[in-house]
């Protein structure tokens, strides 16, 4: 049988390592055919690592958009699911092990809204000292999320009800631009990025984006794909949606003043505004009615909350890391290929 249409889609990645090499190889393959080496095991290297970062962003991206020339049938292949279900085991004990003790979930949601004078994650940055070059960085970093937002917190509707559900359908009714297609947050954001003279294709970023990009994406998706996660993914999305308001304002305010047009600045501007009402959304909407009905998900929810820091603290982490010593926080700078 011949490869079943996917639609046009980006390119498969370059492998990272062996796990990925086998991966991509696969998924080239007639899934019928029975021909190509089916990956397996635990990953030879740590969860954090590029190999088994990609393998499991490649895992999930079946579910989004897939891949030109990758059959629609591997998307729920055993062969893939199993290979998924490994890797989703072992990131997800490198979080509780880095996490630790989980903190109270008030306690988290508290620590939210304090706004630390001497900040100092990616937004401060690049509106204090950034330079052109680093928010392009930035843009391409986020595009992997960006360029899909909403679309992994969409699994969770179906995983709710009532009042929860009814809150959270309003807050992704803002994120897809209230029902015009020009007001998007994915479509705001592709313009943005247009501006700053960057590809706004779809995964075009991929082969650029180290592991701490893939992982604060992985996460999203594992949590929405798995009906035992509902919960960690409402703490994940509330984690965003209450805290990014000042960062979006510090940003935008960088991209001003490094050139940024107005299509270059409006998608910071439209979530200032719009997460400023979202954050009650999800605090008071989704969150207080979910545990009204489900209070055994506290914990759940608070680990996904404390899950979702974790990460985005590692890919500040990392960008800042690199940007104070002048270097790149790509696997390959812009404007050049990346390494096979």
């Amino acid at each position: 049988m011949g490869v079943t249409a996917t639609g046009p889609g980006p390119r498969l990645p370059q492998p990272r390592g062996p796990l990925t090499s086998d991966l991509v190889a696969l998924l080239t393959t007639d899934p019928d055919a029975g021909a190509g080496e089916v990956p397996g095991g635990a990953p030879a290297t740590s969860a954090w690592s590029e190999d088994p970062q990609l393998a499991l962003y490649l895992c999930y991206e079946l579910h989004y958009r897939s891949f030109a020339g990758v059959d629609a049938r591997w998307e729920w292949d055993p062969r893939i699911l199993g290979l998924r279900a490994q890797l989703e085991q072992s990131f997800l004990e490198a979080l509780r092990a880095e996490i630790g003790a989980v903190p109270p979930l008030e306690d988290q949601l508290r620590d939210l809204l304090i706004e630390p004078p001497d900040g100092d994650g990616p937004s401060h940055f690049l509106l204090r000292h950034g330079e052109r070059w680093q928010v392009r960085e930035y843009l391409a970093l986020r595009s992997l999320y960006h360029l899909k937002e909403a679309d992994p917190q969409s699994w969770v509707v179906p995983r709710l009800h009532g009042a929860a559900q009814a809150a959270l359908m309003a807050v992704q009714y803002d994120e897809y631009g209230a029902g015009r297609a020009e007001r998007t947050h994915s479509r705001l954001f592709a313009e943005m990025m247009a501006d700053l003279g960057l590809d706004r294709g779809y995964g075009h970023y991929l082969d650029h984006a180290p592991a701490p990009a893939l992982a604060v994406v992985n996460l999203m998706s594992l949590f929405a794909l798995h009906r035992v996660h509902r919960g960690a993914l409402v703490g994940q999305f509330a984690g965003v949606e209450i805290s990014s308001s000042p960062g979006s304002a510090r940003l935008a305010a960088a991209l001003e003043r490094l050139g940024a047009g107005p299509a270059g600045t409006r998608f910071y501007l439209e979530h200032v505004e719009a997460d400023a009402v979202h954050e009650q959304l999800m605090r008071h909407g989704v969150i207080d009615a979910l545990l009204a009905d489900e209070p055994e998900l506290q914990d759940d929810i608070a680990f996904g909350l404390a899950a979702s820091t974790l990460l985005d603290d590692r890919l500040a982490h990392h960008a800042l890391t690199r940007w104070k010593q002048g270097r790149s926080a790509l696997l390959a700078p812009l404007g050049t290929p990346a390494a096979a």
